[in-house]
């Protein structure tokens, strides 16, 4: 990282073990509660580029063991540059080399039975996958694909309705579920919102907007 780029870094965290606390409790929240909205606290100051609430999930997840890939509307911004200043991660050169992958609004999905799965054995060895979406609920909203998941952490049905979702991601996630207890995780996330969707999760019922 150049030194003109380091200047142009904005600080990570206000306080680094409450900030990173408070972020791991809604990220925790969403996974336990599959499709359960979570509001993301502002804790930490924001890069210019991408969702504040996907900033804040991954300056809390990442550490310098973590390889990184960012799609392209993130690859070369500052975003890449903050999070890989604040955490020492590394970039990864393609998706399947990563343990995190962050895809911007807009931007194509990698193939999810690409990406580090994991094994039987080894479950945990596996890729997550932060996407952006324009909007989400946990009611029917006009113009977005509406969503019954079923499983753990969930006691009968959860509704969850995502307005901007990559295509072909239903499909995808039908596979990455089967391959349970393999497979990736998603976080889905807005401005300030999250929800989590582990590899344990059914998506079924769905109505493409």
């Amino acid at each position: 990282m150049k030194a003109e780029d380091l200047q142009q870094v904005r600080p990570a965290f206000h306080d680094p073990a409450l900030g990173s606390q408070a972020v791991f409790r809604a990220a925790l929240n969403a996974l336990s509660h599959p499709g359960r909205l979570n509001h993301m606290p502002r804790v930490t100051e924001l890069p210019s580029h991408g969702h504040g609430s996907a900033a804040a999930l991954l300056l809390a997840m990442v550490d310098s063991d973590c390889a990184v890939w960012f799609s392209p509307a993130l690859a070369n911004t500052d975003t890449a540059a903050w999070l890989r200043f604040h955490t020492g991660c590394c970039w990864a050169a393609s998706p399947d080399l990563a343990r995190f992958i962050w895809v911007a609004t807009g931007d194509a999905l990698p193939a999810l039975s690409t990406l580090a799965m994991g094994s039987d054995e080894y479950p945990d060895q596996s890729a997550t996958v932060v996407i952006e979406v324009n909007a989400l609920s946990e009611d029917a909203a006009q113009g977005a694909s509406a969503f019954n998941l079923r499983g753990p952490g969930i006691a009968d049905m959860q509704s969850l309705s995502v307005r901007g979702l990559p295509q072909g991601f239903v499909e995808q996630w039908e596979v990455n579920h089967q391959a349970f207890p393999r497979g990736v995780d998603v976080f889905l996330t807005t401005v300030t919102h999250i929800a989590g969707l582990p590899r344990s999760t059914r998506i079924g019922a769905t109505q493409e907007a």
